[in-house]
């Protein structure tokens, strides 16, 4: 396996392992580990590039979230005080997407694209 692979591989356990990480994403990252070296890889490389293009949350979104009733409910009154600080933060220092542990994997996933279609 390449270094490239083997970095891949590294970020999709990281993936998996995130907290932040949506279910049906966890599962697509799942499958593409377990169809590496077979005749599905290719196009397990293809639905784990899709889930994540689609599951990336861009920086708006996360302020907007960061800001709503439903934040409040799940983090409390401090914890979404904090969290919408953050989110504020990541925005105005240029970023354009959420810095979670999930979409950070999933970013660095994406960077090797061409690594996961060759």
């Amino acid at each position: 396996m390449t270094k490239e692979k083997e970095f891949v591989v590294a970020r999709v356990k990281d993936l998996i392992a995130a907290p932040s990480c949506y279910e049906g994403l966890r599962a697509k990252a799942q499958a593409w580990l377990d169809a590496l070296g077979t005749v599905n890889e290719k196009a397990m490389s293809k639905t784990l590039l899709s889930a994540i293009e689609e599951c990336i949350t861009p920086i708006d979104s996360l302020v907007a979230f960061a800001h709503s009733d439903h934040a409040r409910e799940i983090f409390g009154a401090e914890g979404v005080k904090k969290f919408a600080a953050h989110a504020d933060e990541l925005k105005a220092s240029g970023a354009k997407y959420c810095d979670c542990a999930a979409c950070a994997a999933g970013l660095a996933i994406l960077d090797q694209k061409e690594t996961l279609l060759a």
